[in-house]
């Protein structure tokens, strides 16, 4: 066990000596967690409102491929993005293969699903008078739509978080897509496998350390909101 304690004391020396090639991993997994979480908010809200508000011929149908797509193997996702950011692919020339916009692309679409469903769900769940009375006040559509996420927010902001916890935490898509390249596309997740491969589990269990207080930090701040509103 004394290689356990002294790569926690290796983990917080990194830390705190705020180790560039740690927090280089730290920084790529923001960027691609942020950009693929507000792409999937933009898109999901509205797509998964649709799915719970209104009736419409095949919504069943509908409802289940967006359920199935929740369990999609993420080694799946990663090896089609990459058929298609790869040079012999039909997206090949926009250059997004072992970028960090590559893996922000899969990411979405891991995460697309979960927002979906769970908002759909929310929407669902929610007393089917309040669009009377909204109607019945004079609301209009932008009014209708705002009022009913106002209403779903909690079941929204569980979406949001189980979508954020997917994209922080995956590792096959930033694998196949990003390439676990050194300072670029290195991920906490991809750093993690690649370090304790090699036996440094100093570094594994810094990265490891700063997911923790990154999740601690979110459920504390929506904890927070909640509160609040």
């Amino acid at each position: 066990m004394d290689f356990l304690l002294q790569g926690l004391l290796k983990a917080i020396e990194l830390l705190i000596t705020i180790d560039p090639e740690t927090f280089s991993a730290v920084y790529a997994t923001l960027v691609v967690s942020a950009y693929s979480l507000a792409v999937t908010l933009l898109l999901g809200l509205p797509l998964g409102f649709c799915l719970g508000y209104f009736e419409f011929t095949l919504k069943k149908q509908v409802r289940v491929v967006v359920d199935t797509l929740l369990s999609l193997p993420t080694v799946f996702i990663g090896l089609l993005v990459y058929a298609f950011f790869t040079n012999r692919g039909p997206l090949g020339e926009w250059g997004l293969l072992f970028t960090l916009s590559g893996i922000a692309v899969g990411l979405t679409i891991l995460a697309l699903p979960i927002v979906v469903a769970l908002s759909a769900t929310a929407v669902e769940s929610m007393d089917r008078q309040l669009r009377v009375a909204l109607i019945s006040l004079g609301a209009n559509r932008g009014q209708l739509f705002m009022s009913t996420l106002w209403e779903a927010r909690h079941g929204i902001i569980a979406a949001s978080l189980t979508a954020y916890g997917r994209v922080m935490t995956e590792v096959g898509i930033a694998m196949m897509v990003g390439g676990n390249i050194k300072w670029q596309t290195r991920t906490i997740t991809t750093a993690i496998a690649l370090e304790t491969n090699k036996g440094e589990f100093a570094m594994g269990i810094a990265l490891g350390l700063v997911l923790l207080l990154i999740a601690f930090g979110v459920n504390v701040s929506v904890s927070f909101l909640r509160k609040r509103y």
